[in-house]
């Protein structure tokens, strides 16, 4: 998990509000440093000009414009330069840039749909920092110049990791709507893929590779009978854990599995019984989700990649729900028994006769053999309990040995074999996953529940969770010729809250 960090980046929207009226400046605009900075390195700023455009600007002994807003609209004769409806439309802006650094350049010309708030609501001051703070992260990746951009990168980078940072990113998600979101996380997480590939790429990338997501890539919230947690990680930054070889040469297949990233939703839904001796706290699996989705669009997958079905899959998911203060749990119990399967057995018995030339014996010979046939489905899932916490476990198996996919790999054999189960495995009828790669696991087939006893002294107090995750991706080829595959791993957890009413 990432380490906190104390937020120092600067409170751009006060800034903005105490802006005096232009009649009263003394120079043609005004800045403000958003960027540690050194007597022999440049800094970077937001300015304002009398145009009313604001600029992120990379201050040399000649200033280099790396991004610059839309004119604003200002009303004039008052005590501020902007009110709060310019402040807003700044905000709309803000979000637009973001998304047109993504895959889907369409929301472009779309109409993005902000719900009004209370401009004096705190809330909305950190969602407008948050938001400029991560399209000065993005345009400091694409747009700044190289003996800027490193220093400045790392500096905003761990402006997203610190407690305040994470608390926002979460304002700005509900804020935004769930279909905005999506797309604001693959403009993100495009730009993080970009910048990693160019870290790899120098000499001395170890001292600054980012590894598993900092908590802006991951949120929970928990509301009445439901706890969700949402995941959004690069392939590119998930820890490497088994791979065929050392390094890919093949630059098209390389292009397609960093491409692309992991974007999962975990619902959990609970329910409060109060019994005559205790609490019953019921936990199920609502929804399990998981897709790896492209950060570049089609035509450009298919003109420098391996094709758009060269990625990774999903093969394994863990997770453990554990209560954090478990003095008041009497007991834990699961519905689900350890499967024992039914096999099928069928003896098979052969006679063969033959005859032999005069003066010696006819011989007759049996043999039996035994045929034993077993019906498994490709995903299994197993429960299990450690302490007073659950381990739910999802398995992807391999239908032609029998073993787990995260930590095998195709044999030579089934590489070449054309019905291989991994082949086509986007398409075939009998595929593990959904036509877009991903999987769901839900109530229908998941649902048993999992029972805390507690102690009914606990009741009318509100009780913390900890949910612990790792999901495992791997690639095996699909249509593209190569010996290749790897597993990836992403970590996390997320702090849950249940009110015993």
């Amino acid at each position: 998990m990432a380490y906190y960090y104390t937020c120092n980046f600067p409170d751009i929207y006060s800034w903005i509000h105490n802006l005096p009226p232009i009649s009263k400046w003394k120079t043609d605009s005004i800045s403000i440093c958003i960027s540690p900075s050194c007597s022999s390195q440049p800094s970077l700023k937001l300015s304002i000009a009398k145009n009313y455009h604001f600029s992120i600007v990379a201050d040399y002994n000649l200033p280099i414009s790396l991004w610059t807003s839309k004119p604003l609209r200002i009303k004039h004769n008052t005590t501020k330069l902007l009110d709060d409806e310019s402040v807003f439309n700044l905000l709309i802006n803000i979000v637009h840039d973001v998304l047109n650094y993504g895959p889907n350049k369409n929301y472009n010309s779309l109409f993005l749909k902000i719900p009004r708030m209370d401009f004096n609501n705190s809330d909305f001051k950190e969602i407008f920092n948050f938001s400029f703070l991560t399209l000065a992260f993005i345009i400091c990746i694409y747009e700044a110049p190289a003996d800027l951009r490193s220093t400045c990168i790392i500096a905003l980078k761990n402006q997203f990791s610190c407690s305040q940072s994470r608390e926002a990113s979460k304002l700005l998600v509900r804020f935004l709507g769930s279909n905005i979101e999506e797309q604001w996380m693959r403009s993100v997480n495009l730009a993080i893929t970009n910048w990693i590939l160019e870290i790899h790429s120098s000499s001395n990338h170890h001292d600054h590779a980012m590894k598993t997501p900092c908590p802006l890539f991951s949120y929970s919230f928990s509301t009445q009978g439901l706890w969700k947690v949402q995941l959004y990680c690069p392939v590119i930054a998930m820890d490497a854990e088994t791979s065929t070889c050392s390094s890919l040469s093949d630059e098209s297949l390389r292009f397609s599995l960093n491409f692309h990233q992991l974007e999962g939703v975990i619902q959990l839904n609970h329910r409060v019984i109060v019994r005559e001796k205790w609490i019953e706290v019921m936990v199920n699996t609502d929804n399990i989700r998981c897709d790896v989705v492209r950060l570049v669009n089609e035509s450009l997958m298919a003109e420098r990649g391996a094709g758009v079905s060269e990625k990774h899959f999903p093969s394994r998911i863990s997770l453990q729900l554990t209560p954090t203060l478990q003095s008041n749990v009497l007991s834990i119990s699961v519905n689900k028994s350890s499967d024992n399967p039914l096999r099928e057995i069928g003896t098979e018995k052969t006679i063969e006769a033959g005859f032999d030339p005069p003066n010696t014996y006819i011989g007759l010979k049996v043999s039996a053999g035994e045929t034993v046939v077993t019906t498994m489905k490709p995903w299994k899932f197993e429960q299990s309990v450690n302490g007073d916490g659950v381990n739910l476990n999802w398995f992807l198996h391999d239908s032609g040995n029998g073993r787990e996919v995260f930590s095998s790999k195709p044999s030579v054999f089934s590489l070449i074999q054309p019905k291989a189960w991994f082949k086509n495995r986007y398409s075939s009828v009998n595929r593990p996953f959904t036509k877009q790669g991903g999987v769901i696991f839900a109530g229908d087939e998941y649902g048993e529940s999992v029972c805390w006893k507690v102690d009914k002294r606990a009741i009318g107090k509100t009780m913390e969770w900890e949910l612990k995750g790792r999901l495992w991706l791997t690639y095996w080829p699909n249509k593209h010729i190569t010996p290749y595959a790897e597993t990836r791993r992403l970590e996390f957890r997320e702090v849950l809250h249940l009110n015993l009413a």
